[in-house]
C-alpha cells in the first residue's frame, strides 16, 4: 500500500501496489474501482500517496517516474473531470496544509508554496522550509504529519534507500561481507557453478542485476518492474517475475548475459511468481496467486502451475487445493518438489513427489517458508523467522526427512510474502549462504521532532515576512 486518504463522502482513496494508479472503495466497503491508471507511455511507473483535498472535488498525488522519487511529479486531478495539472516537477509526497500552503519532499527537504485551491495551482516559488527529513526513497514516503492546530512532526535523517549488505554467512552463523555496494537488495540467485549472482536491487523500480563475483562487476539485466529471479539450470538464461506498470506479474525469460531480447514465458489474469527449474530444464513450476486490490497481498487461492517447454508451453496446474499452495522447489534430481502450504492453519514446508502419483511428507514442524535443496539433494533449507533451518533428507530405501535443526539465527531479510522468491541463497556445497541485513555502518541518528506553532512560522517564511 503506498498511501490513503478519506474524502468527505466516506469514499477513501489509496494506491494498491507499487506500478498501479489510485483507486476508491467505500469506508462502508465493496468493489473498489479505478480512478487513475499509469501512463507508460509518459515514463510513469506509479501514482501514490493520494490526498483528497478540502471539498472532496479533486486529489493531490504524486507519480513516480525513472529512478529517483527526487525526479517524482506531484499533480492535481479533478475526481468529476480527470483533468489533471502538474504543480510540481521535481518532489514527492505533497501534502495540501490548512494554512492554503502546498508541502513536498525533495533531497531530504521539505519545500514550501502557496497554494490557489479554487485554481489548483501553486503561486510563486516554492522555498525550504523543513532541513533534514527522513525520506524513503523506495517509496517516496516523507516522515511528516502535521495537526491542524498547527504542530508539524517529523523524523529527521537522510534519506535510508542503500540501508542493506550482502553477505556470505557458514553453517555456524558467521557472516563477511559479499559486495561493498549497499542497495536495497531482495531475492539473490547463485549461478549453477556459484561464480555469479542474480539480484533484485530496488530504487523506485526494481530490477534485476547481475553480480560477477570474480569481477566485482554489476551489470543491470532488466528494466522493468522485475524480481525473483531464478537460473535455468545450464546458466545460460535467468527467468524472473516481471511486473510491468497496471499489469499483473507474469514470468519473462532473458540471457544472462544481457543479450537477446526478453520473452514473456507465463501471463494472465492474476499475478505469477518464479519457483523452480527442474533439473532438465524442460519444466518450470511457479507460483498463481491472486491478489486482493483491496488488501494487496492477502490470499485469494494459491496453487503451483507448471510450464513445460518441450511442447505446446501450455500453463497446467500441479498442486491445486483449498489451502494456499506457494514457493515451489526441484529438488537436483527432479523426482521431488518441495513448497509452501497453510493447510494446518500456518505456513509449513512440504515435499511432494514429481511428477506424481507418489507420497507426500511435512519437512517443517513449527512453521516454514522459502524451502532451499542443496545441490546434491541430502539435505534441504528453510527460513522460520529469523531462523535459518536444515532437514537432512534420505531416498533410499524410502524417502525419509530428519528433526529439523536450527543452522543459525539472525535478523536477516526475510521473503516479503510466503508466496514469493525467497530473500536468501545457497552455494553448490551447501557450505555458504547468500544473506541481506540492515547496512549497521556509520549513520545519522534519527530523532522525532516536534515543532510547535510551525504554521505561524510557515505562513511568515513562505510569504518572505520578517521573523
Amino acid at each position: 500500500m503506498h498511501g490513503a486518504s478519506w474524502g468527505p463522502d466516506d469514499v477513501i482513496y489509496y494506491s494498491p501496489a507499487h506500478s498501479w494508479g489510485i483507486h476508491k472503495v467505500s469506508a462502508s466497503g465493496g468493489e473498489s474501482q479505478i480512478v487513475t491508471t499509469p501512463d507508460g507511455s509518459k515514463g510513469e511507473l506509479g501514482h501514490y500517496w493520494p490526498q483528497v483535498l478540502p471539498g472532496g472535488k479533486a486529489i493531490l498525488f504524486t507519480i513516480g517516474t525513472r529512478e529517483d522519487f527526487d525526479d517524482a511529479r506531484i499533480v492535481a486531478q479533478t475526481l468529476e473531470t480527470g483533468e489533471r495539472k502538474v504543480l510540481i516537477d521535481r518532489g514527492t509526497y505533497g501534502r495540501y496544509l490548512p494554512t492554503g500552503h502546498l508541502v513536498y519532499a525533495r533531497a531530504g527537504s521539505l519545500l514550501a508554496a502557496p497554494f490557489d485551491l479554487s485554481r489548483l495551482e501553486v503561486e510563486g516559488t516554492p522555498i525550504p522550509v523543513v532541513e533534514g527529513v527522513k525520506v524513503d526513497s523506495r517509496s517516496g514516503a516523507a516522515n511528516f504529519s502535521y495537526s491542524n492546530a498547527g504542530s508539524l512532526l517529523y523524523v529527521s535523517g537522510k534519506s535510508d534507500s542503500n540501508a542493506q549488505e550482502l553477505v556470505w554467512v557458514d553453517r555456524r552463523g558467521q557472516a563477511r561481507p559479499l559486495m561493498e555496494a549497499r542497495h536495497a537488495f531482495y531475492t539473490p540467485s547463485l549461478s549453477p557453478d556459484g561464480q555469479r549472482l542474480a539480484i533484485c536491487i530496488k530504487r523506485v523500480t526494481q530490477n534485476i542485476w547481475v553480480y560477477d563475483m570474480a569481477r566485482g562487476a554489476l551489470a543491470k539485466l532488466s528494466f522493468e518492474e522485475d524480481w525473483g529471479p531464478v537460473w535455468t539450470p545450464d546458466g545460460s538464461q535467468i527467468a524472473y517475475t516481471s511486473g510491468k506498470v497496471r499489469t499483473p506479474p507474469a514470468i519473462a525469460l532473458r540471457p544472462a548475459d544481457g543479450s537477446g531480447e526478453e520473452e514473456q514465458l507465463v501471463a494472465g489474469e492474476t499475478p505469477v511468481f518464479t519457483g523452480s527449474w527442474s533439473p532438465d530444464g524442460k519444466v518450470l513450476a511457479y507460483t498463481n496467486a491472486p491478489v486482493d486490490l483491496i488488501s494487496p497481498g492477502r490470499s485469494t487461492g494459491h496453487d503451483i502451475w507448471l510450464l513445460r517447454l518441450d511442447g505446446e508451453r501450455k500453463p497446467e496446474p500441479f498442486l491445486q487445493s483449498q489451502s494456499d499452495e506457494s514457493a515451489p522447489e526441484f529438488s537436483p534430481e527432479g523426482r521431488l518438489l518441495a513448497y509452501v502450504s497453510n493447510e494446518s492453519g500456518r505456513n509449513e514446508v512440504y515435499v511432494v513427489a514429481f511428477p506424481g502419483p507418489g507420497g507426500k511428507w511435512q519437512i517443517s514442524t513449527g512453521g516454514g517458508t522459502s524451502p532451499r535443496w542443496t545441490r546434491n539433494g541430502r539435505e534441504l533449507f528453510y527460513r522460520n523467522g529469523n531462523k535459518m533451518m536444515a532437514v537432512a533428507i534420505s531416498l533410499q530405501p524410502t524417502f525419509k526427512a530428519s528433526t529439523p535443526r536450527v543452522l543459525f539465527e539472525g535478523e536477516y531479510e526475510e521473503a516479503g510474502r510466503p508466496d514469493g522468491p525467497r530473500n536468501y541463497d545457497v552455494t553448490p556445497d551447501g557450505q555458504h549462504f547468500v544473506m541481506i541485513k540492515p547496512y549497521e555502518g556509520p549513520s545519522t541518528p534519527s530523532q522525532l521532532i516536534v515543532a510547535l506553532e510551525w504554521f505561524d512560522d510557515l505562513s511568515r517564511r513562505a510569504t518572505g515576512k520578517p521573523e
